[in-house]
């Protein structure tokens, strides 16, 4: 059987996700068994084409920005179409950290699920049943219904909603089981965690003191003024304005940890200082992330 971890990011989020690629090998006992491959935004023309077109995000029509910090998303249900629907695949977000040995993912019983994920926390996972795609185990012959360009794509034409798309609400009742929490865990590093997830995007920890470059959602089932007044935000500054700047993360063992595994990147080669002063240069990483890296090394 086939095996791969898929990483899927956009140019905004490349130092997390090879940062991501190295904490994957770096912690398996079995790294010599699966392939690690990045799914990049630029790589998938489609996406870059409907730049500024109005797509359906639940119930709201917003525009489609290829700049967004997650434009990636859609892309984590492209690894049964790259792995010809054959064997087993692993995908998360760039802003996940393994710290545990993810082959033990990769091979456990699937228990005839096609996915194998977690609940989201807080209300989208106890109101909405929203379940995490961030991390998901993929049997990808059993997903030979996922075809990401034309369901991006149906987003465009009203036939598809992103919410419920991401929080795999349109797969077949049975399909989905679940794994434990400690493998998605959201910013909690505990030693149980297995593989940690900055999912707080103001706190991620490469991005603290820069403008805030994503967009919050516009609707709230628990206070719907609140998303009436993100949607007037939007409309009368802009897609980014008011949204303020990254915050430092609460938890500076997490920081730590981040910057471990970047120095170390950087001392193997796998990411150059030149290319972390040009992603400072773009806005991408924090303006003092040499010099962390120089206190961790």
């Amino acid at each position: 059987m086939k095996y791969c971890v898929f990483i899927h990011t956009n140019h905004k989020q490349i130092v997390g996700a090879l940062v991501a690629e190295y904490a994957l090998k770096r912690n398996s006992a079995h790294a010599d068994k699966f392939d690690v491959k990045l799914i990049q935004t630029k790589d998938h023309p489609f996406m870059a084409a409907r730049e500024g077109q109005q797509y359906l995000r639940d119930g709201v029509q917003r525009p489609w920005l290829n700049e967004d910090l997650q434009s990636f998303t859609p892309l984590r249900f492209m690894p049964p179409e790259l792995m010809n629907y054959e064997g087993r695949a692993v995908v998360i977000d760039p802003d996940i950290f393994a710290v545990a040995d993810v082959w033990d993912l990769l091979t456990r019983d699937m228990q005839g699920h096609a996915i194998m994920c977690r609940m989201r926390a807080g209300p989208k996972g106890y109101i909405d049943h929203c379940k995490a795609s961030s991390v998901m185990l993929l049997d990808c012959a059993k997903l030979k219904h996922w075809k990401v360009e034309q369901q991006f794509n149906d987003m465009f034409d009203g036939k598809r909603d992103y919410q419920p798309w991401v929080c795999l609400k349109l797969e077949p009742e049975g399909s989905i089981g679940f794994f434990e929490d400690e493998w998605n865990d959201f910013d909690r590093l505990t030693e149980d965690t297995k593989m940690l997830h900055n999912t707080r995007r103001r706190t991620q920890p490469w991005k603290s003191g820069l403008p805030i470059d994503w967009r919050p959602a516009e609707k709230f089932r628990l206070f719907p003024p609140v998303g009436w007044l993100m949607r007037a935000r939007r409309k009368l500054f802009g897609d980014y304005g008011l949204l303020g700047r990254y915050k430092t993360h609460p938890d500076e063992k997490q920081e730590q940890f981040f910057f471990q595994l970047l120095a170390e990147c950087v001392q193997k080669g796998i990411i150059t200082e030149s290319m972390i002063q040009e992603e400072i240069r773009q806005g991408h990483v924090r303006t003092d992330a040499m010099e962390l890296i120089k206190k961790v090394a």
